[in-house]
């Protein structure tokens, strides 16, 4: 009897320990994912203030601001990225 109450005292910490681990996987999946919707974001902004741009007849504004936005969606992707590392290390 002493034996089995060891097992399944063992067993439930095993259980324990996945369990926070997946946790740490669902955290860092959340994380990726948001990083990837700001940076959805930020690249449709850039295109839409480059659209602006263009109707207004600067070129080089146009080209600048799709630049910008292309810039800001790595910069939360990378962001995202850097997070998601941190919640997996946990």
């Amino acid at each position: 009897m002493k034996k089995l109450f060891i097992v399944a005292i063992g067993f439930g910490a095993l259980l324990g320990f996945a369990d926070t681990s997946m946790a740490g996987e669902t955290s860092a999946a959340i994380e990726k994912a948001k990083g990837e919707v700001k940076a959805t974001t930020e690249e449709v902004k850039g295109q839409a203030k480059g659209a602006v741009e263009d109707m207004k007849g600067n070129k080089v504004s146009a080209e600048m601001e799709r630049t910008k936005g292309k810039a800001k969606a790595e910069m939360e992707r990378g962001t995202a990225k850097v997070k998601e590392t941190a919640e997996k290390a946990k």
